[in-house]
């Protein structure tokens, strides 16, 4: 089910998606461990977040701020919509995920997968949490360390990464799946407008020339 979804998702965007449908790949020299980004003295990380400054002319806290958003997006989704869809999240474990540049920013795979929620002990909430301290909470930090943006406006992003699918891919309670999976991403959306607005910004409103986001903080009613 949820590789049909991330199958049409793909057909909806010209074939532009930052997660491989099928999840699973057989890694080629094209790919990258996400175990690099990790990896002191982070060289692959910094040159990343320079790269995203110089696309956007931004300053350096910016391009980081815009790659997490990417990144963190990707990496996201498929556990979002598989929670939404079934119940069954996909978990794809730091030592087996792999990243390459993409259309979409970046894509993601994984070499294994390990399914959570239905049937199994472990809920999808809660196999979404292990994820993130695994897998999210690392990259969040040195990308807060190196490049001076904070951690709250890092998971901001991550937070939005479950409310934007669930509003416009599958339908689903982010605020609740939001509020299961607890800290650091609960509380960081909440429902207004037409669909959800961000307590923290991704700081694409900074560079110039630019519309804010419809879920900016910016719009927020005060």
């Amino acid at each position: 089910m949820l590789s049909e979804t991330l199958r049409r998702m793909a057909d909806g965007r010209g074939g532009v998606i930052g997660v491989e449908p099928e999840l699973v790949i057989e890694p080629d020299a094209t790919w990258t461990p996400v175990a690099e980004l990790t990896r002191e003295p982070y060289t692959l990380l910094d040159e990343l977040i320079d790269e995203t400054a110089r696309r956007w002319n931004a300053p350096r806290h910016v391009g980081a701020a815009l790659f997490w958003k990417t990144f963190g997006y990707w990496h996201t989704l498929p556990m979002a919509l598989g929670w939404a869809l079934d119940g069954r999240v996909p978990v794809m474990r730091l030592a087996e995920t792999w990243f390459k540049p993409s259309g979409a920013g970046v894509t993601i795979a994984a070499t294994s997968v390990t399914w959570a929620g239905g049937a199994e002990a472990i809920t999808g909430p809660q196999a979404i949490a292990g994820a993130l301290a695994e897998t999210q909470r690392p990259i969040v930090a040195a990308i807060s360390a190196r490049a001076k943006v904070g951690e709250r406006t890092l998971w901001g992003s991550t937070a939005e990464a479950f409310a934007h699918p669930l509003t416009t891919v599958v339908p689903g309670d982010y605020m609740e799946l939001l509020r299961q999976v607890g800290q650091p991403v609960d509380g960081l959306v909440e429902p207004g407008g037409d669909g959800y607005f961000r307590r923290t910004c991704c700081l694409w409103i900074t560079l110039p020339d630019v519309e804010p986001c419809g879920s900016c903080c910016v719009l927020r009613p005060r």
